[in-house]
């Protein structure tokens, strides 16, 4: 990352967080957020579908939107980091998500779709920017050997918002999908219809809005706390340039698989669990359970910052890669109780693989870890390409045949833990940070 040699210092001796106590608090926070509001798609994708009596393919493009904003924003995000520095950056990508929530507003007045996924590109913008600073910014609190371990904790806290607003959400969005049909209503009357019903959406992210105003204050206090001096820019040609680098490269492609068959499993969800072959829920309690598909997750992670500090990344990695492509495979072969509930368990299996694929891709990066984040953070794109890809899938055949998606990208994941079980050279640190 784009640190002068005190700051860089201070990491290669384990980093700042002795001199940044209780800085580590704050992150964790903006895990929670971050996740959190990103989980609320899988329960804002049903809605959407029945008030715009929208197909498979055309309502994950709510997917496309937000996860769009990754591969367009991460890497001015980690220019702002190299300017401004982690916790200013980290303020103003709270202050987009701010900006994003209260778009909502107007999209629910317009009563059109495009409306709210635009909305939905600037809160996911605001998120991109955040998410850059945390990852790298949690990485350095502490020693470098344990950065996986210490990635993998902070990302239960992201996966405690991730169990958490989707259960709330479902309550608030799904228990109040209307019994007027939408697919008979046309012209004014379907507007008016459309905007009603999105008044909903609009008091849950207003409500978001306001939380997220305090927690831009509260990290604003808290800017002086870490020792850095910035960059005045970046170069973009040298952050890609480190794609050169084999181990950093299929790294990357792991963030893009990784988040595109998480993402898709949890858009699919709610939509997967209502079919009378799987639960035969209605709307309310599928979404409901899409709780503990992340809560899975959340309690993975736990577990996960403790194994990894025992067994080589790389393999665990493998092995769980490994148990999600089986999970997939019992739930499309399978129906009722099974089908639904192996489904859900996935989640357990995508715990540790964010934070674990981020951290052996970028091993052995030092001092250019702040752009080998900003790459990265491009490929989450993942989640606005292969849901689209799934959704056509599941249209042209069925939900069940749809899982075939995630499963190819888990595959890869797999092996690209089998890769990374190798050690990497380092990149030799400069004699002076520029």
């Amino acid at each position: 990352m784009a640190m002068t040699s005190g700051a860089e210092t201070a990491a290669s001796r384990g980093g700042p967080g002795t001199a940044a106590a209780g800085l580590a608090g704050f992150v964790f926070a903006l895990f929670f957020v971050f996740g959190g509001i990103t989980s609320l798609n899988d329960v804002l994708i049903p809605k959407l579908k029945d008030l715009f009596t929208l197909t498979n393919a055309q309502v994950l493009l709510v997917q496309s939107a937000f996860f769009a904003a990754y591969f367009l924003i991460s890497i001015p995000a980690s220019a702002l980091v190299h300017r401004f520095g982690y916790m200013r950056t980290a303020v103003i990508g709270l202050l987009f998500m701010t900006a994003g929530c209260l778009l909502f507003i107007p999209a629910a007045g317009s009563g059109l779709f495009g409306a709210f996924l635009f909305a939905l590109f600037v809160l996911a913008s605001g998120i991109t920017i955040v998410q850059v600073v945390a990852n790298p910014l949690i990485s350095m609190l502490g020693k470098p050997e344990t950065a996986s371990s210490r990635l993998t904790f902070a990302q239960a806290f992201n996966s405690l918002g991730t169990t958490v607003f989707p259960y709330a959400g479902s309550i608030v969005i799904l228990g109040s999908i209307a019994t007027i049909d939408p697919s008979t209503l046309s012209g004014e009357a379907l507007t008016a219809f459309r905007a009603q019903e999105a008044r909903v959406v609009v008091h849950t992210y207003i409500g978001l809005a306001i939380a997220l105003v305090i927690v831009a204050l509260a990290v604003w206090f808290q800017r002086t706390k870490l020792q850095e001096t910035r960059a005045a820019k970046m170069n973009v040609a040298a952050a890609f340039g480190l794609l050169s680098r084999p181990r950093f490269a299929f790294g990357t492609l792991g963030i893009f698989l990784y988040v595109g068959a998480e993402v898709t499993i949890g858009s699919l969800m709610v939509l997967y669990l209502v079919q009378s072959s799987t639960l035969g829920l209605d709307q309310e309690s599928a979404g409901k359970l899409v709780a503990y598909y992340w809560g899975g997750a959340m309690v993975g992670r736990f577990i996960g910052s403790a194994v990894l500090r025992f067994f080589q990344p790389g393999r665990v990695l493998a092995c769980v890669a490994t148990g999600a492509v089986l999970l997939l495979g019992v739930s499309a072969a399978t129906t009722g109780t099974v089908s639904g509930w192996s489904l859900i368990a996935v989640g357990l299996m995508n715990a540790i693989m964010f934070p674990t694929i981020f951290s052996l891709a970028c091993e052995g990066l030092g001092h250019r870890a702040a752009d080998g984040s900003g790459v990265i953070c491009m490929a989450i794109v993942g989640g606005a390409v292969l849901p689209p890809i799934a959704g056509w899938v599941s249209d042209v055949t069925t939900l069940r045949t749809a899982l075939i998606v995630p499963a190819i990208a888990y595959g890869l994941i797999l092996l690209f833990g089998l890769f990374a079980a190798r050690p990497v050279a380092p990149i030799e640190e400069p004699e002076a940070a520029h």
